[in-house]
């Protein structure tokens, strides 16, 4: 069984991807993960990729390939993976299905958690991070015992600089930008599975679990 996990920023993939690799006992595949082990390995990948960064260059889609088809080849990923963070674009989707076709392998699920943008933005704006601790609290879903004040060592709560609103919205403009056209793309596949990212964990769980136990056609084109 292998996953494709898709989730705006806020709308709780990480939470998701990590119960999906507890409930079904396949990995999570992370593209950045995956770049940082092979560069501390030095492997041939790795040391290709390094000099690439150091220099200030983007990894091309060939050499994240290539990490993506090593990863995939280890043993834990014979009864199958979930890809965190790939493909985001077209061209890496129909080079990601040729890979996995030349392996006899294929894309099972697509699952897209959607939440709509206000409550996202509420989601993340109202982040608030103690400096010292790094204990983590919400204006209005876990708020501290003192308004801006850290429960467990009374620092002064900051907001981080990517969790401030005008900066959400971007990330949510260039995450929509990035992902519209690959819906669609699995979407004419067959596999691509939109379930609502709001309400309960237990709930999204269930979703999760009521596609890939039961299986089936994803959302229709």
């Amino acid at each position: 069984m292998n996953v494709v996990l898709f989730g705006p920023p806020g709308s709780g993939k990480g939470t998701q991807a990590q119960f999906i690799v507890e409930r079904f006992g396949i990995p999570q595949i992370s593209t950045g993960d995956m770049l940082r082990s092979a560069v501390k390995a030095e492997t041939p990948l790795g040391i290709i990729a390094k000099s690439i960064m150091e220099a200030g260059g983007l990894v091309s889609d060939d050499v994240v390939l290539g990490l993506v088809k090593e990863r995939i080849s280890l043993a834990d990923c014979t009864l199958g993976f979930i890809l965190d963070g790939f493909p985001r674009t077209i061209a890496q989707a129909d080079a990601l299905n040729a890979l996995l076709a030349g392996i006899g392998k294929k894309i099972d699920y697509v699952i897209s958690l959607d939440v709509e943008n206000k409550e996202l933005i509420n989601r993340l704006s109202g982040r608030r991070t103690c400096p010292a601790c790094g204990k983590g609290f919400h204006i209005l879903y876990n708020k501290p015992k003192r308004e801006g004040v850290c429960d467990s060592c009374n620092t002064s709560l900051v907001q981080r600089d990517d969790d401030s609103e005008l900066t959400v919205v971007n990330r949510l403009m260039v995450y929509e930008q990035q992902t519209s056209a690959l819906k669609a793309y699995f979407k004419d596949l067959g596999v691509l599975h939109s379930i609502s990212g709001s309400g309960s964990i237990s709930d999204i769980q269930s979703q999760i679990c009521s596609i890939i136990d039961v299986g089936g056609v994803g959302d229709r084109p």
